[in-house]
């Protein structure tokens, strides 16, 4: 099958990309609403860009009656955001999560997740993810006719749950397996972890 994106529409491209870049780590974002409380939502068009400085994207589209969603505007707003790795057991909550919900109105207290303070930063992280990234808004890139958010960030910190990272010396060293996490597909599918290939790099 060959498929010319030019025959396209904007939606059917959307159902190509999904289903094809694929797996596609999960971006699960809590950030500060207006009134003080935290919003909580995941992406998949996600992942690192540099390490020197450390930083992500994160590419946001609309909301259904096309206006912006309210991780960006929180993320744009106040700057601070976190970025959490969901594992296999969140997989619902995830899902749950990605439902709109009126600006202000908080998924961490519709499902029952709590928050802890995060270390040297001033949101909290979700006490029940493994991995989390404390980042800073630097930049949003609008891209295409329907201005999807592309928002680079620097990550200022990460928490490591200590069941799944060690360090002996300088070497630090993250147990994917243990941390077990889920990945996008298509549809409404995650994958999970299998079997697990190491190849050597070539010296």
């Amino acid at each position: 099958m060959y498929i010319d994106l030019a025959d396209l529409s904007p939606n059917q491209i959307y159902f190509a990309m999904i289903q094809s870049l694929i797996p596609r780590p999960v971006a699960w974002v809590l950030s500060q609403n207006e009134n003080d409380s935290y919003n909580l939502a995941p992406f998949s068009y996600f992942n690192a860009v540099c390490s020197n400085p450390p930083m992500i994207m994160l590419s946001i589209g609309k909301k259904p009656d096309g206006s912006i969603k309210d991780s960006r505007v929180n993320i744009e707003a106040r700057k601070k955001f976190v970025v959490h790795i969901p594992h296999r057991e969140l997989a619902s909550q995830v899902t749950a999560t990605s439902a709109s919900l009126p600006a202000g109105e908080s998924e961490l207290e519709k499902e029952g997740l709590e928050t802890v303070p995060f270390e040297g930063f001033e949101i909290p992280r979700l006490a029940d993810c493994r991995i989390a990234f404390a980042c800073e808004h630097e930049l949003t890139h609008e891209l295409g006719p329907q201005k999807q958010g592309m928002i680079l960030a620097t990550v200022k910190h990460i928490f490591l749950d200590d069941k799944v990272a060690t360090q002996d010396g300088k070497r630090l060293e993250i147990n994917a397996a243990a941390v077990d996490p889920i990945a996008r597909l298509g549809g409404n599918d995650y994958t999970t972890f299998g079997e697990i290939l190491t190849v050597p790099r070539p010296k």
